[in-house]
């Protein structure tokens, strides 16, 4: 299947990189230290800003509470990089795309996102939209939104790549045609958040260049 676009948008954690058991990990720690009930198995919205887990978790908290809880969950995550993967065809996909074609809108805070790109050693990209760059995160269509004008196009006129539901419908919010991934959702929670397409991971995905854009190829669909 060969699809026509002129810019690609991707989100991070579940599409270029894994690093859900470090979030969990993190977050079950940030909830014990805030005295949070069921801290011990607690699991995060995916796809969510940690901004609004923390409202939904401690609504008590003044503006300087927050912005001491965000600094420490920040800390916790960029410490925690033991199983922190790249996953798989990302680097070739990457590699593939002219820079100007392509950007990351993630719900994770900028400090947050360059810290994990970092460490997988992934291409920081000239064009961020991120978790602190927005005032409504993922599903609202603002950071796909966004995401698009950096790279100069209308949401139409670009592919939103994404594992979580809440990313999803963020894209098609925005107006965006959306490609899921599988890793942290099922194909059928994908598509029922309104994915056109689901591909098994991005080994499955490549990206050339056509006379009007990229020309964007699945090999596959889940």
């Amino acid at each position: 299947m060969k699809l026509a676009a002129k810019g690609i948008l991707f989100d991070m954690d579940g599409v270029l990189i894994s690093s859900i058991a470090s979030v969990n990990r993190c977050w079950r720690r940030w909830a014990q230290h805030y005295g949070i009930e069921g801290w011990e198995t607690y699991t995060i919205p995916h796809g969510v800003r940690a901004l609004d887990v923390m409202r939904s978790l401690r609504p008590d908290f003044t503006a300087e509470d927050e912005a001491v809880g965000l600094r420490l969950i920040e800390d916790m995550e960029i410490a925690d990089i033991a199983d922190l993967k790249v996953l798989p065809g990302v680097r070739a996909l990457l590699e593939s795309l002219p820079a100007e074609r392509w950007a990351i809108v993630t719900s994770a805070t900028r400090r947050l996102m360059l810290g994990r790109l970092t460490a997988a050693e992934l291409p920081i990209p000239g064009r961020i939209i991120a978790g602190d760059d927005v005032v409504k995160g993922k599903p609202n269509p603002e950071p796909y939104m966004k995401g698009a004008a950096l790279l100069g196009f209308a949401p139409a006129e670009c592919i939103v790549v994404e594992d979580a539901p809440s990313g999803v419908g963020a894209g098609v919010a925005a107006g965006s045609r959306v490609l899921g991934v599988l890793g942290t959702h099922e194909k059928d929670e994908l598509y029922a958040a309104g994915a056109e397409w689901v591909a098994r991971s991005l080994e499955d995905v490549t990206a050339s260049i056509g006379p009007d854009g990229l020309i964007v190829e699945l090999a596959g669909l889940a």
